[in-house]
């Protein structure tokens, strides 16, 4: 079967795909199309031998869901450890990924949320905002959101959580544990891979223990949460408060710690 069409249609859609050519090596030329399918992984085409399509697919996968394209090896069955390739042929493959844009979403129609909306937006964020108020969760408010939903959280979750993957990030604004609870519980279940929640750390420690009421107790989940919200910068007007947000949101997708170039060793990318 042609990846073409599969190809042409997902990119026309915005839909996530990618196409794994083999630049070097035995099977030059060659194809693999891969794109998930709900709970599952598509393959079309193939590089020639099932086990090296298995692995590369799965490569593929992991590549698309960072929104990374880049240059792979690998051995004629898919090996890639060096002891594995001793006398064997490799072959290298380019992995194109086409991925929509990461996605945030805020919870809480304040007066953060538009500057964090903006900078997101700066960022190359798709940003939705939610509040369950709907005379606060406005376009009006929010003319820099791509969508504003006047819902509850957990509407939002159990409608559109399967979405949320590890380019995106949950942002929680609000300081009402009727609405930030549910957010929390919501963005748990996901595999969202920023959470972070506006407070301070006793308002934090009190939230934590409301969680535990709920039978959210679970340390390596609660350890996903960040909050107080962003970095350390000294900032406090909404911008500069955004600003240390989405700083966060970077260091924890690169895993790097917050520090200055000027006086930190090693490379600065």
């Amino acid at each position: 079967m042609s990846v073409w069409p599969t190809l042409s249609e997902r990119i026309r859609v915005g839909s996530p795909v990618a196409l794994v050519t083999v630049v070097d090596g035995p099977g030059i030329g060659g194809h693999l199309l891969v794109h998930p399918d709900d709970d599952s992984v598509v393959v079309l085409g193939s590089l020639g031998d099932p086990d090296l399509d298995r692995v590369v697919a799965r490569d593929a996968i992991a590549e698309l869901e960072a929104g990374r394209s880049g240059v792979r090896t690998y051995g004629p069955r898919g090996q890639t450890t060096p002891e594995d390739l001793i006398d064997e042929p490799t072959l290298t493959v380019f992995v194109e990924s086409w991925a929509p844009p990461p996605q945030m979403w805020i919870f809480g129609a304040v007066d953060f949320t538009a500057a964090l909306a903006r900078v997101a937006k700066i960022l190359g964020y798709r940003v939705l905002v939610a509040d369950a108020r709907e005379v606060f969760a406005t376009t009006r408010r929010f003319p820099m959101a791509d969508e504003v939903r006047v819902s509850w959280p957990g509407d939002v979750f159990t409608a559109r959580g399967h979405e949320l993957g590890p380019r995106d990030a949950v942002c929680i604004l609000t300081h009402d544990p009727k609405f930030d609870i549910p957010a929390v519980h919501g963005a748990l279940a996901t595999s969202v891979g920023y959470i972070g929640v506006m407070g301070s750390r006793t308002t934090h420690d009190r939230r934590l223990e409301r969680l535990a009421e709920v039978g959210i107790d679970d340390r390596a989940d609660l350890d996903r949460l960040m909050s107080p919200i962003g970095l350390d910068l000294g900032g406090r007007t909404p911008e500069e408060t955004a600003i240390s947000i989405c700083a966060e949101i970077i260091a924890t997708r690169t895993g790097r710690s917050a520090r200055q170039l000027r006086t930190a060793e090693g490379p600065i990318h």
